[in-house]
């Protein structure tokens, strides 16, 4: 069983800043990938950004203003978000994708983030 919680999620004006926190527990033995996705309403789930051991992707949207890491000791990842505009809003998902012969995907509840103009 592994769980993944989020926190940090908020209102927040256009121009500003927030830092999302997701941790994993649980029976994680080796993690190939964490990252965020998130979905706007009415709208597809979409990449935000991914890591792994070796490397970062953003989505072309986010470049230059979300940074993703991770604490590997606490198997947490962080979304660091400046300069947030309206269209960031969505609700923000923590990913986390476990090692193995068939690779175990995860998904957190979801953490709501609204940017008002």
């Amino acid at each position: 069983q592994v769980q993944l919680v989020e926190s940090g999620g908020g209102l927040v004006q256009a121009g500003g800043s927030l830092r999302l926190s997701c941790a994993a527990s649980g029976n994680i033995f080796s993690i190939n990938a964490m990252g965020w996705y998130r979905q706007a309403p009415g709208k597809q789930r979409e990449l935000v950004a991914t890591i792994t051991s070796g490397s970062t992707n953003y989505a072309d949207s986010v470049k230059g203003r979300f940074t993703i890491s991770r604490d590997n000791a606490k198997n947490t990842v962080y979304l660091q978000m400046n300069s947030l505009k309206p269209e960031d809003t969505a609700v923000y998902y923590c990913y986390l994708q476990l090692a193995g012969l068939v690779p175990r995907h995860y998904w957190g509840k979801g953490t709501l983030v609204t940017v008002s103009s």
